[in-house]
């Protein structure tokens, strides 16, 4: 009998470290799911920094001269008063695709006139 006494023990013995390397296995896992997220994170932060950077300069483009303070309170009331009278900032950035190219070489052209 002390025999297979002995064998359960090692048999507990056994299941407690499968046990401790499956949950140092799984904080490993979650870890790099952190990483993963971080690094996903820090991603779409760049994009949307460039994103910015790409319609400030766009928009300094068409006012022909810097942004200054003053004059990014007045672009967003003038979109936001833009969307109150019926919605025509968001009607603009909705058209179809073929439209904006149609505009988009309408502007090309005049910009060499």
């Amino acid at each position: 009998m002390s025999k297979s006494k002995r064998s359960l023990e090692e048999q507990i013995k056994a299941a407690d470290e499968r046990y401790l390397k499956m949950f140092e296995k799984a904080k490993q896992y979650e870890e790099r799911k952190k990483q993963l997220e971080r690094k996903k994170k820090e991603e779409d932060r760049k994009a949307r920094t460039h994103r910015l950077i790409q319609i400030g300069g766009a928009a300094e483009s068409v006012l022909g001269r810097e942004f200054e303070e003053e004059d990014i309170i007045l672009f967003t009331n003038f979109l936001k008063q833009q969307e109150r009278n019926g919605g025509y900032f968001t009607k603009a950035m909705s058209k179809s695709e073929a439209h904006r190219a149609d505009e988009t070489a309408a502007v090309s052209s005049d910009s060499f006139r």
